[in-house]
C-alpha cells in the first residue's frame, strides 16, 4: 500500500515510519504546523525544522499551517490528506499515536471521510519498550520541550539514552513515558534511514524551568561519518 506518514519530526513518528516502511511504500511526509504550543492535536517545538529532516530522508513533504483548535487542526489535516491523496496517490496514512485514544479516534474519523485506511504501527505498545526501541535502532531523538514536574528544563538537548528511559520509567506514575499526554516533545537528529544527519547550530531555550522548549535557530545536514 502506498502511505503518507503524519510526521512530527519527533521519536514516535520516525519509529513509525520506520516500521511502516518494511511493510509499506512511503510516498510523501505530512507535516501539520500549529500556531504555538497550545495546539490541540499536533507538535509544535521545532516544526519548521522538518524540511531538513525531509531532505535527509529523501521525501516530499506536504506541510500545512493550522490553528491550535481542534475544528481548525482537522480541516487543515484533511486539506493535507487530500493534497496527498491527489499528488502522491496514498491509500493510507500511518501515524505515531501510541495510546491517546483523543488523538487517533480523530486521526482515523479523518481518513476515513476520505477513504484512506489509518496505521497505527504503534498503537497499544508499553511505552518504555518503544523508548528502549528508539535507542536499539540508533534513533537519535533529544528533548525539545518539557512540561510539567518533575520534568525540568535540565532535559532539554538531551539525548533519549538508557539512563534517560531508567529515568521515565520511574516517573510512569506521574509522567507518561512516550510523552503523549504533552509531558515533553522531542526531535530526531540522526535515523537509520536518514542519508544524512542534523546538525543544530544556534538554538535558545524559552519558559520556565518545568516548562520551557528548546527552539533550534538553524541547523544544517551533514554527511554521516
Amino acid at each position: 500500500m502506498r502511505v503518507a506518514v503524519l510526521y512530527s519530526g519527533g521519536k514516535d513518528s520516525n519509529l513509525a515510519l520506520l516500521e511502516a516502511s518494511g511493510e509499506h511504500e512511503v510516498a510523501c511526509l505530512i507535516t501539520m504546523k500549529p500556531q504555538s504550543l497550545e495546539s490541540w492535536l499536533f507538535h509544535y517545538p521545532n516544526a519548521h525544522l522538518v524540511g531538513l529532516q525531509a531532505e535527509a530522508l529523501g521525501l516530499p513533504l506536504i506541510e500545512r499551517e493550522c490553528p491550535d483548535d481542534e475544528a481548525g487542526g482537522l480541516r487543515a489535516l484533511k486539506e493535507a490528506l487530500r493534497a496527498a491523496r491527489e499528488v502522491y496517490g496514498v491509500e493510507g496514512v500511518v501515524t505515531g499515536a501510541v495510546k491517546s485514544s483523543y488523538q487517533a479516534a480523530r486521526f482515523a474519523a479523518a481518513c476515513g471521510e476520505l477513504g484512506l485506511e489509518c496505521v497505527n504501527p504503534l498503537w497499544g505498545r508499553d511505552e518504555v519498550e518503544l523508548l528502549e526501541e528508539v535507542v536499539r535502532r540508533g534513533i537519535e531523538a533529544i528533548f525539545t520541550r518539557v512540561a510539567g514536574y518533575p520534568l525540568s528544563k535540565a532535559l532539554l538537548g538531551r539525548r533519549i539514552d538508557r539512563e534517560v528511559i531508567e529515568l521515565l520509567a520511574r516517573l510512569k506514575p506521574y509522567v507518561n513515558p512516550s510523552g503523549e499526554g504533552g509531558e515533553y516533545e522531542t526531535f530526531v537528529l540522526d535515523f537509520p534511514l536518514f542519508r544524512k544527519r542534523i546538525v543544530p547550530l544556534r538554538w535558545r531555550v524559552e519558559g520556565a524551568d518545568y516548562d520551557a522548549v528548546l527552539v533550534i535557530e538553524e541547523a544544517r545536514l551533514v554527511d554521516k561519518s
